[in-house]
């Protein structure tokens, strides 16, 4: 396989790179794609959802294999609003998503490949193998820039298995009336089967300071006090999704030096939710119609498409400062409650990064959920924190 030029190296087999390669496979079989992973499974250990009305008709067709689980619609609670939110979401899990990336590249699959250094154009991994390519996407994971402020939305989830059924018929997305326990706190529910739950303790935060022993103690407490008997753990997952604050995103691009980024390596996820299927199913479907895949096109093509989506996410950094920097931490979940009080189609488009001038008026008129004072202030950037970014 050393010997062998490929058409296109992806490095690292996340969501974005294995859609890639899935989207690839699908229109364009005869290239030869490598996807390298340093683990031992592509897709790692994730749970990836979305909502229906993030994806066109077209790309919820092809990406119907990879998912596991739907729902029509879904709930959320919070101090003084409870209710259901219509609209379809659904689950792509890791344990699939590895089943189906294997069977549909074979041997073009390489794990336990841990990567040294990478070009455009080749790949050297930890135990001296070289791979050359046309081109090389890196989609590694996102990884701190000096260009971009941001806040975490940090989690741990672990599945179970009860004693007996949960009762639930809908996700909960957001279950905001637990302890805030020093920010924005809510838990996250997924019903997988009958008899077993998705339980995820996530926090807003400004560092990556997730106490993960005190999240498991969490989650027992909230399943304990909804009735639910744990009977075994079936896995556990942790993660910290960058929501964008401000920055540079000229500054982010150029550090890449030439080398094509996908995912969160590449800064494409929302940047109020840190959901990135959605943005990575419209890179695959780019990368898929292009004839001829070079470094420099590639980077084009995903530099300008990061770039559409920064400029398109401007007043999602503006509400993050405001969940951020305005008013006290503890009182994070009434910017949230106050959302949630709006209609349907509104929060739609909220989670597809499709608002409306009418949509961002409606979602700043009427008293704000935070003092004026310190709103205006985090608007304006006017904090120590901010102050040496520019929303560029």
């Amino acid at each position: 396989m050393n010997d062998t030029r490929w058409d296109l190296i992806l490095v690292g087999a996340g969501l974005a790179n294995g859609l890639i390669a899935w989207r690839l496979h699908q229109c364009q079989p005869e290239l030869k794609v490598l996807l390298l992973e340093a683990g031992a499974t592509p897709g790692g250990n994730h749970t990836w959802s979305f909502h229906e009305g993030d994806l066109s008709a077209g790309q919820h067709a092809w990406l119907s294999p990879l998912v596991a689980h739907r729902w029509p619609d879904y709930d959320v609670f919070f101090p003084a609003l409870a209710r259901t939110v219509a609209g379809g979401y659904a689950s792509v899990t890791s344990e699939r998503f590895a089943e189906l990336i294997r069977q549909a590249l074979g041997e073009r699959l390489v794990t336990n490949a841990p990567v040294t250094t990478l070009t455009p154009t080749s790949v050297t991994l930890e135990d001296g193998r070289t791979f050359n390519a046309a081109a090389v996407i890196d989609g590694r994971g996102y990884q701190p820039s000096p260009h971009l402020t941001i806040g975490l939305q940090a989690f741990l989830g672990q599945q179970w298995q009860l004693e007996r059924p949960h009762g639930l018929s809908r996700p909960r997305l957001m279950d905001a009336t637990v302890d805030q326990q020093g920010g924005y706190r809510f838990v996250y529910t997924l019903p997988l089967t009958p008899t077993t739950l998705l339980i995820e303790d996530t926090h807003y935060i400004d560092r990556a300071t997730l106490d993960h022993d005190r999240a498991r103690q969490n989650i027992a407490h909230y399943a304990k006090a909804q009735g639910w008997v744990v009977k075994a753990l079936q896995r556990e997952e942790q993660g910290n999704l960058p929501i964008t604050l401000t920055g540079n995103h000229s500054a982010f691009w150029q550090a890449a030096k030439g080398l094509p980024q996908s995912g969160l390596r590449g800064g494409l996820f929302h940047p109020t939710t840190g959901y990135s299927l959605p943005l990575a199913v419209t890179l695959a479907d780019r990368i898929a119609e292009q004839t001829r895949l070079t470094p420099e096109s590639l980077y084009r093509l995903i530099h300008a498409y990061a770039r559409q989506c920064w400029r398109q996410q401007r007043f999602f950094r503006m509400l993050n400062r405001m969940l951020f920097l305005a008013g006290p931490d503890d009182k994070r979940w009434q910017v949230m409650q106050r959302f949630y009080g709006l209609n349907d189609g509104l929060i739609a488009r909220f989670y597809a990064g499709r608002l409306t001038l009418a949509d961002q008026a409606r979602i700043l008129t009427g008293k704000p959920p935070v003092p004026v004072g310190e709103a205006l202030q985090a608007v304006l950037k006017q904090t120590p924190r901010l102050r040496a970014f520019h929303d560029e």
